[in-house]
């Protein structure tokens, strides 16, 4: 199974080089194949091994600080707009700062992206990203968090990027959807255990308490990644493009890379539309109290925790396009029912949320992992970063533009919240169009035969 995967690994990579490999390169490609798929993987093939563990919990810890810093504003929106006396467009302008920077730094950084170890690339905008969360805490005006938003964003984004390329380096495709999935699992942590324990900190020490809670935690997780993971280096020896500018031009302008652009901003639009103003429309919609929202979150969260690594490996066995189509079909059915609520019981929000989640995360994993399959070896760094703008710019676009939609009543309730449900529907359907042939593609790229000149080849 493992030459198996070496092979079709190998040809998916030589297929797409711009120019044939000489005999070094080709040696170099082979030792990185067979690093990152035997040497990590378990006799047997199919369990990760101790490194592979490690690198995995690492990633999903980084995972959680990175979706709870996010995360956080949301859910303690409801304190922030009357603590710092802003508007709920205003608020979305928080939002949609932290996205557009994260998306101009992936940018800027997806020339260089490939030009270095990604261990160090990720040390150091993880640090960064720190320290911006550090000012989130310390900010007490509505102009200093947004700010600080900008700054932590600015970094931010790239550490996602960085983190994705290390997981498609060291994991072979047939495994990605189970690394996704416990991965994307920080999600549900951050929800499980990140939003309830924050909102019991905001409520006791303020509404930026729960931002010193995310630099312990970074500590501790940057300590983990100087310390144990080894460096990710095996993409230098395919000599990357050293002219920034042209290695961004090239990334942005392949036309197998357009359609995973494409879907990955559409995937993103729709949720981000929703999430800044969940909070305000569960409340004052709704009719659930402040206290009880973490109730609701720790609940929805648990199911997402328990249906991520299930999720990831119903991916890898039965298909990652299919667990795709499905998470569609029920994110359309529970979103449409989600964002018409009103007056309804706790556990009748609860039941739909949780739903809702797993129609989400379905597609999250899924895509993800079938996606990483479109960029070659030496542009994985720069596909990434670009990724990871596009979902950040994309977010922050969506944000401002549910800002515009959504209106706040006397009352406190929200208006056209609905409409922002359909706007998740239409880009839901729309990606699932692209998605069959990202699939296409990528599967196409798999099953291909290995070339019969590499058979008398020494290395």
């Amino acid at each position: 199974m493992g030459g198996r995967l070496i092979s079709i690994y190998l040809n998916t990579i030589l297929r797409y080089c711009p120019q044939p490999l000489d005999t070094r390169q080709r040696f170099a490609l082979g030792v990185f194949v067979t690093h990152t798929s035997l040497d990590a993987a378990e006799p047997g093939g199919t369990g990760f091994s101790g490194y592979q563990k490690f690198v995995v919990a690492v990633l999903a810890f980084l995972q959680f600080t990175i979706v709870l810093d996010f995360m956080l504003l949301a859910p303690l929106g409801a304190l922030v707009v009357p603590a710092l006396h802003v508007t709920p467009a205003q608020f979305g302008r928080v939002v949609s700062a932290y996205a557009f920077a994260a998306g101009v730094s992936g940018i800027l950084a997806a020339g260089y992206a490939d030009r270095f170890d990604r261990k160090k690339l990720l040390v150091i905008f993880y640090s960064g990203f720190m320290l911006g969360t550090l000012f989130c805490a310390l900010a007490h005006t509505y102009t200093l968090l947004l700010l600080a938003r900008m700054v932590t964003g600015m970094f931010a984004g790239v550490v996602g990027a960085a983190s994705m390329a290390i997981v498609t380096d060291l994991f072979p495709l047939s495994m990605r959807g189970r690394v996704m999935g416990f991965i994307q699992s920080a999600f549900a942590a951050s929800t499980v255990l990140g939003l309830p324990l924050s909102l019991y900190l905001s409520s006791h020490w303020g509404w930026n308490a729960p931002f010193f809670l995310i630099v312990v935690v970074c500590t501790v997780v940057g300590g983990a990644i100087i310390g144990r993971l080894r460096p990710v280096n095996a993409h230098l020896a395919l000599r990357p493009d050293k002219n920034p500018l042209h290695h961004l031009l090239h990334t942005l302008t392949t036309r197998a890379y357009l359609i995973g652009f494409i879907t990955t901003a559409l995937l993103t639009m729709g949720g981000f539309m929703l999430m800044p103003y969940s909070t305000l429309f569960v409340v004052h919609n709704v009719g659930i109290s402040i206290e009880m929202l973490s109730v609701v979150y720790l609940i929805t969260g648990l199911v997402s925790a328990v249906m991520g690594p299930l999720l990831g490996r119903a991916s890898d066995t039965f298909g990652k396009f299919r667990v795709f189509a499905f998470g569609c079909a029920v994110t359309i059915v529970m979103v449409l029912i989600y964002t018409r609520l009103s007056n309804v019981s706790l556990w009748t929000l609860i039941t739909v949320s949780a739903l809702l989640q797993v129609g989400i995360f379905s597609r999250i994993i899924s895509s993800s992992a079938l996606m990483s399959g479109l960029p070659k070896p030496s542009d994985r760094g720069a596909y990434m970063s670009i990724s990871s703008s596009l979902q950040q710019m994309s977010g922050g676009l969506a944000a401002m533009l549910g800002g515009m939609v959504v209106v706040q009543t006397g009352d406190g309730r929200l208006v056209h919240f609905d409409v922002l449900g359909d706007v998740l529907v239409f880009t839901t359907l729309a990606s699932f169009v692209l998605m069959y042939f990202v699939n296409r593609r990528v599967m196409g790229a798999a099953v291909a035969p290995v070339p019969q000149r590499l058979e008398g080849e020494k290395p």
